[in-house]
């Protein structure tokens, strides 16, 4: 066996697939990983990995108890288990990590997937958000081995802390998404123009309720919502309204080959993210990958790095503003543009091969490699 290397997040374990891709990858490098997590009582089953893990269930489920709660128990956890390197993935996974780190002289890995302080959760509430930033500016500038999801977010810590995290997007594998069920097979309408929405992070600031919204204005369309969030429950009320209702499908959160072949019947991705906090402006949503690999032009909020993506590849467009009246507008115009719609299929062809993991995973080998 490899040198044992634990990867520790706070979040569930299945459907967070940029952790999955790394653990993948220093698997395939001879390293042995174990995986921790919580397990939720929402949680689907873990299916078969190459790689241990270990799903923690907690007396707490959200706030400051549920926090504190994992948090101890992974500093327990590391403090009584051998380990040769730790993978921290974001913020409220720091401070065990660090603490072990120091307490047994081993090397840590810091994996941040967002701008954490910046978060809508956290902005609205300056006493939580300043015991974050305080946790972070405490930590940051000793750590060694930094990697963030986009160049924007590695310019923000930058700027903060003086280090520039390594940058490591949340690309899929490359893979031909084939679609082993049909619009028939997964209760999908056959005549209709489907838009899809999906994500873990379905959340408020995201645009959803605004897309819903716009339904009452779209003939010819469904709109697929595929996945879990805060704001699922409001969807699934406003979806009722006169005007949408019959409009708007909701689907759980799916293992992710299931997801994608939801996916790859559809025919527009959205990435609808608003600019009101740090952390959406600059957002790279996994979505944005997950629709490039199956073949679907998207639609997004006109964001920096999301912009980039889209403009680079020619692969989409952009809402002129989150009112739901002026969605609609540009997804009826996309709809009645046929040309359009073939030629973003023809350059997705490219970008999907162009923008996978196999290519951005080459830094992770890199930054590992001197541990094997």
């Amino acid at each position: 066996m490899g040198k044992r290397i634990i990867v520790s997040v706070i979040n569930d374990l299945v459907t967070d697939q940029r952790v999955h891709k790394t653990c993948l990858t220093l698997t395939r490098m001879g390293f042995n990983v174990l995986l921790v997590g919580r397990k939720l009582a929402t949680s689907l089953p873990m299916d078969n990995r190459p790689y241990a893990s270990r799903r923690m269930k907690l007396i707490f489920s959200k706030g400051f108890p549920f926090y504190a709660e994992y948090n101890l128990r992974l500093f327990l956890f590391l403090l009584f288990h051998k380990f040769d390197v730790l993978t921290s993935n974001d913020l409220d996974t720091l401070l065990p990590n660090y603490l072990v780190s120091k307490i047994k002289n081993k090397p840590l890995v810091y994996d941040s997937h967002e701008y954490f302080t910046e978060v809508p959760e956290l902005v609205n509430r300056p006493g939580v958000q300043k015991v974050w930033k305080r946790i972070e500016s405490h930590i940051f500038p000793k750590l060694k081995e930094v990697f963030t999801i986009n160049d924007s977010i590695a310019h923000l810590f930058e700027k903060d802390y003086g280090i520039r995290p390594y940058v490591v997007r949340n690309i899929p594998f490359k893979k031909e998404v084939i679609q082993k069920k049909s619009r028939k097979d997964l209760g999908l309408p056959e005549d209709k123009f489907i838009l899809i929405l999906q994500g873990s992070g379905i959340n408020i600031q995201r645009g959803s309720e605004e897309m819903v919204e716009a339904m009452e204005f779209i003939e010819g369309a469904i709109l697929l919502i595929v996945g879990s969030g805060d704001v699922i429950d409001t969807l699934k009320t406003m979806a009722e309204k006169e005007g949408i209702k019959g409009k708007v499908i909701f689907k759980p959160k799916q293992l992710y080959e299931d997801l994608m072949q939801y996916t790859a019947n559809t025919d527009l991705g959205l990435t609808l993210d608003k600019d009101t906090n740090l952390n959406y402006r600059y957002s790279l949503p996994n979505k944005l990958f997950d629709y490039i690999q199956a073949g679907i032009p998207v639609l997004a909020s006109n964001l920096p790095e999301i912009r980039k993506i889209i403009e680079q590849y020619n692969i989409g467009d952009f809402i002129p503003s989150h009112q739901p009246k002026e969605i609609a507008k540009k997804i009826t115009e996309i709809m009645g543009n046929t040309e359009q719609l073939k030629s973003w299929k023809r350059y997705l062809t490219f970008a999907a091969n162009d923008l996978t993991w196999e290519n951005e995973s080459e830094i992770i080998k890199k930054v590992y490699s001197k541990y094997v």
